[in-house]
């Protein structure tokens, strides 16, 4: 299932989704500009590696993407869920709320496998994040997807949560598959995934509740 857009409309300018989109991109096509072995240097540089863990590059790798799909899949998604997360947290909050859900979720990949020298890069735990809060956020939303059965597909639009809860079950059954696995592991960083929507999940949750005090002060 490919998401294309939720029933949701913005009430105020994502100003901070749409930059961070800008720039993952405007990095990506500096990628672009770069020759392979260039390519592998710069992502060995501000990606993440585990056996070499650094604080920096646990930021920088979350801006750095690996091919065309990887950063359009992971650009379109921001683009739906987090104009309406930065709705609920306000500007300031959502982008300390993306990158801490994004440390959280490279810290994780990195205790998962701790001894990678593969490079982790992606902005996806971050987006995980913003999937997880929207989940809790938003429960009674809908989410336009296009959907691929063998032969078939077709654009049906289904519950934002069953949507979500779908995905996280598969990153979930993703990592544990991984589990035991003997050397470097590339692909799909699952643990991160995983992590950064449990983060999300945590903050709305926190946040849901203030929401209640408030109400039953007034």
């Amino acid at each position: 299932m490919i998401p294309l857009r939720d029933v949701i409309p913005s009430r105020t300018t994502p100003v901070v989704t749409i930059a961070l989109i800008v720039l993952n991109a405007i990095v990506f096509f500096y990628e672009l500009t770069l020759s392979e072995t260039d390519l592998r240097a710069f992502l060995m540089q501000v990606g993440l590696v585990p056996a070499h863990f650094s604080w920096m590059a646990a930021v920088t790798a979350m801006f750095v993407h690996a091919g065309w799909v990887h950063i359009g899949g992971n650009m379109l998604t921001l683009w739906i869920f987090g104009d309406n997360v930065e709705d609920r947290l306000g500007h300031g909050g959502f982008l300390i709320f993306y990158l801490a859900a994004g440390l959280i979720a490279n810290l994780a990949q990195t205790w998962a496998a701790p001894d990678s020298m593969l490079p982790l890069v992606g902005a996806s735990g971050a987006i995980a994040g913003v999937m997880g809060a929207y989940f809790l956020m938003y429960p009674y939303s809908r989410v336009l997807v296009l959907l691929f059965l063998v032969f078939f597909v077709n654009i049906v639009e289904v519950p934002a949560v069953l949507f979500l809860g779908f995905w996280f079950l598969m990153q979930i059954f993703g990592g544990v598959g991984q589990i035991g696995s003997s050397g470097d592991v590339g692909g799909v960083a699952f643990w991160a995934h995983a992590s950064g929507f449990l983060t999300g999940l945590a903050v709305a949750a926190v946040f849901r509740e203030k929401d209640w005090q408030i109400d039953e002060v007034r």
